[in-house]
């Protein structure tokens, strides 16, 4: 089947979160949020090693809208329902429609962390993902000292399934890295 064919809802609510497809328009939102966010986001995500322009963002905004369309990858873009606020981003990246499986990524606004938002994010994607788009397998993949961001799955109930020694250079390219993969699968 033709991934393009395949029905994805631009908005899925959760109880206190609307996350939605990226639109443009929206890069002054993620813009401002990875600026406030840079000190934490630099030792792990390669667009956080330099601080983005407002027109880079947008840019990277509305690729993200186009690769949503395509199937190619969904990225949901997190907003608090009661007050619109930005809170971060995540989604589904190195997706397998043949599988079909899906890798979970995720990002957050520093002035938001501490509220559990990613994990109910990441926990109704991944719901959505074995549920609705008849997934066999989510994944996600961190640097094993990304004590934050590993606390997500396992706080979800994933599997760590192994850890990938020197898997990866780090994000500044100084080092080897170790990659922890943590999985969950179907049931059904």
């Amino acid at each position: 089947m033709n991934p393009v064919l395949v029905d994805v809802p631009t908005v899925i609510e959760t109880e206190r979160l609307e996350l939605r497809m990226p639109q443009p328009g929206d890069g002054r939102a993620v813009n401002t949020a990875i600026k406030n966010s840079l000190s934490e986001l630099q030792p792990w995500l390669g667009f956080a090693q330099s601080n983005p322009s407002p027109d880079d963002t947008e840019a990277n905004t509305r690729e993200a809208y186009a690769k949503f369309l395509t199937r190619e990858s969904l990225r949901y873009l997190i907003f608090l329902k009661r007050t619109n606020e930005f809170v971060g981003s995540t989604g589904f990246h190195n997706i397998d429609w043949s599988v079909p499986k899906f890798e979970i990524g995720y990002w957050i606004d520093t002035r938001m962390s501490g509220n559990g938002y990613m994990g109910e994010a990441v926990g109704k994607l991944n719901d959505f993902a074995l549920n609705e788009l008849g997934g066999k397998r989510v994944e996600i993949r961190c640097e094993s000292t990304n004590d934050k961001s590993r606390a997500i799955p396992e706080r979800l109930g994933y599997d760590l399934e192994g850890i990938l020694r020197n898997e990866d250079l780090s994000v500044d390219g100084e080092r080897l890295t170790d990659t922890c993969v943590y999985g969950k699968i179907s049931e059904g």
